[in-house]
């Protein structure tokens, strides 16, 4: 499977009608980015989603960032993964994740278990599931939405790789020591093209600001540095600073380039605009010469 160095990771195809999503996924191709990500949250059932987007397109690939595990129990994850990736050879990738306790306790209703015994329970229950149907022709690909030490070393010993969230590159660098070589590490990396600081951070907080509750992610980011004073008043400007690329074309490349440095072999660009519904398809159209 070729992802590509960058595809695009996005919750605004799920905003439009299904018969634009699909134009603007093979306009996405045509850009040249290598995979299109797609979320699992309030939004659009992420495997239908999925099975769309690649129906309407003929080489770029579509991941999952990411099917939620307790949305779907084991054996009808199993059936929908290798259903795809039988119909659509190469080109889809299975992202996995525990989500998080707002969402899994508030909003679907569940127990949410300790994460990475979850997880190692939940790739159990799918290696071993039944599945009576025509299999892919090459192995599936799934990767776990990984964070900290443990579940990237789960990703590397039962999975392809990683698809970290809201990470900046030295947590790529320390993933791709986890993982090892030969192990795919696509993290996703939100930017912002505005050259004003006041107003590029001011965008980029009502970005953080979604994440800043979630303990899975600022926990991990204090490996990094990420104090309770940065999580404070909405955001410190570092906080936003290492969630956010932010700037010119050139400065978003160079963050991309910083993951890719660091042992990335694919970033999943995820464009923040003023207005959060807001289609970002002109700067998909302006990154796309630089970054690929």
């Amino acid at each position: 499977m070729d992802l590509g160095r960058v595809g695009i990771w996005t919750f605004a195809l799920d905003l439009q009608p299904m018969a634009r999503a699909r134009e603007l996924a093979a306009e996405l191709q045509e850009l040249g980015y290598g995979a299109i990500w797609v979320p699992d949250a309030v939004g659009r059932d992420p495997l239908l989603h999925a099975a769309l987007l690649l129906d309407a397109t003929t080489r770029i690939a579509v991941g999952t960032g990411i099917a939620q595990i307790y949305g779907r129990d084991s054996l009808t994850m199993n059936a929908g993964w290798k259903t795809l990736s039988e119909a659509f050879p190469g080109r889809f990738v299975l992202g996995l994740g525990v989500s998080h306790q707002p969402m899994v306790e508030g909003l679907r209703g569940q127990v949410y278990l300790p994460p990475l015994t979850a997880m190692r329970d939940y790739l159990d229950r799918m290696d071993g599931a039944m599945y009576i149907a025509a299999e892919p022709p090459e192995p599936p690909r799934r990767v776990l939405a990984a964070l900290g030490p443990k579940m990237l070393g789960l990703a590397a010993e039962r999975t392809d790789g990683a698809h970290p969230y809201n990470v900046p590159p030295e947590h790529t660098a320390r993933a791709r020591e986890i993982l090892g070589p030969g192990k795919l590490l696509a993290p996703e990396q939100a930017v912002v093209l505005e050259t004003d600081p006041v107003e590029a951070r001011r965008i980029g907080r009502t970005h953080v600001a979604t994440y800043r509750d979630l303990p899975n992610y600022m926990n991990n980011l204090r490996r990094f540095g990420i104090t309770d004073d940065d999580l404070a008043d909405g955001g410190s400007d570092r906080l936003v600073d290492m969630i956010v690329a932010w700037g010119d074309v050139g400065a978003i490349r160079a963050r991309v380039q910083a993951h890719l440095d660091a042992g990335a072999d694919h970033v999943a660009v995820q464009v923040v605009t003023r207005d959060r519904g807001a289609l970002p398809l002109t700067e998909w159209r302006e990154l796309a010469p630089a970054l690929l």
